[in-house]
């Protein structure tokens, strides 16, 4: 098991074999205990009566050259290994009988060879610590220890390498096949209610977006709960299953509990392994689930989360077990100096460190400052278990593939990040400040859907920082072109009350005004919450880098209506539903101000149907009751977007009335969360 061992490929049971054939391998772990005539006595100086074998020193030429123990182990494999071929048991003699080191030495000659040199068959079994110069008979309890050992080990290997395949296929493939239900035509009364019950509500009370008390964390959907269930339990039963004792054991002697304990710290170790490919995969921007699935960057995010907590635990686990092992065995003093132990040790103590430090509060009170923290303790943890494996085991066993596996997601992502930002290249931003509250950002020459990170590297020294947007226009007016509608003078003494209904022009109605053809371009309206968009807020131009683009909408076209409960700047994603829906559609959209609503151009809210709420909060159970008992056979989409408190609002009000079973309703949650 040490780290002299020729490479592998793949995992254990899956392209790797420690001990083929376990004959072989435990009838030379029985001989190579024993000092042999050309080994090299260490220290034996003023040390009577210490036992040789335990100050003897073989090396692989003498191995490869000792008749005494080509011929007892040739023996050996010809009295223990009868079931197998002559061409494996040659193949065997070749490549182990000296040793398992990238480069050694051929042994003089062949098993065959070897086998017909023996004048007579040995009649004296060798004793444990003796000298072996003859051929001898292997000790059978020797013999059998070592083959529990090693054959009771690889086993163990080789299910906590398939359990570590069924999680992260699992679940891999589970958000898939969940996902595809969705083309399956049940009846629409019947996905409704299992929405309104199952899926849609908080796992418990009203909140989903609006943050926990003290700021821990977000309360998940029912729907969410029951993957997060699922990830749960599944680790649990894979990281407590499948263990069984072999005794006597030359590794253990008689000492099940530490058996059994250190098959534990390597199945935790291993799993916590496995699950971190998995938790990058869910925080990626280009995650490929998002390409095959309908579900949310959110809600992989949380699952993120989750997954990171369940690695964590089982990293610290697998310390804390072999902490003990060690100090039980007592040789802590001496293993704690190995580079693989500190750096197993940096490994859990970044990871233990992520957990309390990723807690919504602090994400929220100082994201960039996290974010910062966050990726530089991911890349210490990738690190630190790479090494903890390389210098302990090389690359032996395959422990390594979950690394790779890691960083192989991890470069994906980034790559895909530069290939997109590359693409729309270096452009320069025209920053209009509407009002105390909004920013308007417009880029020319540039295409996009969904939402796009946006980079300005000019405005602070952090060249790296970008934030998500929703893209409100992928056109821009050309110069002459109708400027964006303000309200008029009845409008605007309407803004000052609590509620002002705007209805628009038909499409034929010009009032007027020529319009020109629009050129290619991004929009986006951004809220001052300090930070980047305050600093935008003082500049007129800046160079801006986008990497576009990300988010797919979800198909409202099953409903004929569609009802948008939208929040302040939460209206640019949702501009797209409004364009694009088949049917008929109505905005409820409330504000704190009107800036927004006068830079919002007329082309993008050109006849539809609205009701802007300024300065007031707009009581979503009666808009929405009221929308419902208008609702024709074919049920209402209900798309929300905005503040955390008017998501969660509009989910457990959505959820009621789906409950009822009167009509068929749907929910669609475009707000952002933590």
């Amino acid at each position: 098991m040490g780290p002299d061992g020729r490479k592998g490929h793949g995992l254990i049971g899956y392209g790797i074999e420690m001990y083929n054939p376990l004959c072989a391998y435990s009838c030379r772990a029985v001989f190579s205990m024993s000092a042999l005539n050309c080994s090299t006595m260490m220290g034996m100086e003023g040390m009577e009566g210490m036992a040789d074998m335990a100050m003897a020193e073989t090396s692989p030429e003498c191995y490869a050259t000792d008749d005494a123990f080509l011929q007892s182990m040739a023996y050996c494999i010809s009295a223990k290994c009868t079931d197998l071929s002559k061409w494996k048991l040659e193949k065997y003699w070749k490549d182990n009988i000296v040793g398992t080191a990238p480069v050694q030495p051929d042994p003089k000659s062949t098993y065959q060879e070897t086998l017909s040199n023996i004048t007579s068959p040995p009649t004296e079994a060798m004793t444990s610590g003796d000298a072996l110069n003859k051929t001898m008979l292997v000790d059978e309890e020797g013999y059998l220890q070592n083959w529990n050992a090693m054959g009771s080990f690889e086993k163990a290997e080789g299910i906590h390498e398939k359990y570590s395949i069924v999680i992260i296929m699992t679940c891999f493939i589970l958000p898939i096949a969940l996902s595809f239900l969705r083309f399956v035509p049940f009846p629409g009364w019947l996905v409704t209610r299992f929405n309104a019950w199952i899926i849609d509500p908080p796992l418990w009370g009203t909140k989903h977006k609006e943050p926990l008390a003290g700021g821990l964390g977000l309360m998940p959907t029912r729907g969410q709960s029951l993957f997060i269930a699922y990830i749960l339990i599944i680790n649990l039963i894979l990281s407590a299953a499948g263990y069984s004792s072999a005794q006597p054991n030359a590794w253990t002697p008689d000492d099940t509990q530490s058996e059994i304990m250190t098959l534990v710290a390597n199945r935790v170790g291993v799993i916590s392994f496995a699950n971190i490919p998995l938790l990058l995969l869910y925080s990626s921007r280009n995650n490929i689930l998002f390409w095959v699935t309908d579900w949310s960057h959110s809600t992989f995010l949380l699952l993120h989360r989750w997954v990171a907590g369940v690695a964590s635990i089982q990293a610290i686990l697998h310390s804390i077990l072999y902490l003990r092992l060690k100090l039980e065995a007592g040789t802590h003093a001496e293993e704690s100096k190995l580079p693989y132990w500190y750096w197993g040790i940096i490994a859990t103590l970044a990871m233990a460190i992520l957990l309390p430090t990723s807690i919504m509060y602090f994400r929220q009170k100082a994201y960039e400052l996290f974010l910062a923290w966050h990726v530089a303790l991911s890349i210490l943890t990738i690190v630190g278990c790479y090494y903890h494996i390389l210098l302990r085991f090389a690359h032996q066993w395959g422990y390594e593939s979950w690394i790779y596996t890691a960083m192989a997601v991890w470069g994906f992502d980034r790559i895909m990040r530069m290939l997109r930002m590359a693409r729309n290249g270096l452009r320069t931003a025209t920053i209009t400040k509407i009002d105390d509250d909004y920013v308007r950002v417009d880029i020319p020459s540039v295409a996009a859907t969904g939402h796009a990170y946006l980079y300005f590297p000019t405005l602070t020294w952090r060249v790296w920082e970008n934030h998500p947007f929703s893209v409100a226009s992928a056109v821009s007016p050309q110069s002459g072109a109708r400027k964006p509608r303000s309200l008029g003078d009845e409008e605007s003494a309407a803004a000052g009350k609590d509620e002002v209904k705007v209805s628009t022009a038909s499409p034929s109605s010009t009032n007027g005004h020529t319009h020109v053809p629009a050129k290619l371009g991004l929009t986006f309206f951004l809220r001052g919450q300090g930070g980047l968009t305050r600093l935008l807020s003082s500049r007129s131009t800046l160079p801006v880098l986008v990497e576009s683009s990300y988010g797919t909408h979800a198909d409202t076209s099953d409903t004929p209506r569609l009802v948008c409960i939208i929040g302040g700047i939460g209206i640019t994603a949702v501009l797209p539903y409004l364009h694009s829906h088949p049917g008929s559609s109505k905005l409820y959209w409330g504000v704190r101000s009107e800036g927004i609503v006068n830079a919002i151009d007329d082309e993008m809210l050109r006849s539809v149907d609205k009701e802007v709420f300024v300065g007031h909060r707009m009581n979503i159970r009666e808009v929405l009751k009221e929308e419902i008992a208008y609702a024709g056979e074919g049920g209402v989409t209900v798309l929300v977007s905005g503040p955390d408190g008017m998501a969660d609002e509009a989910r457990v009000v959505v959820s009621e009335i789906g409950r009822k079973g009167k009509v068929n309703v749907r929910l669609v949650d475009e707000a952002f969360s933590w």
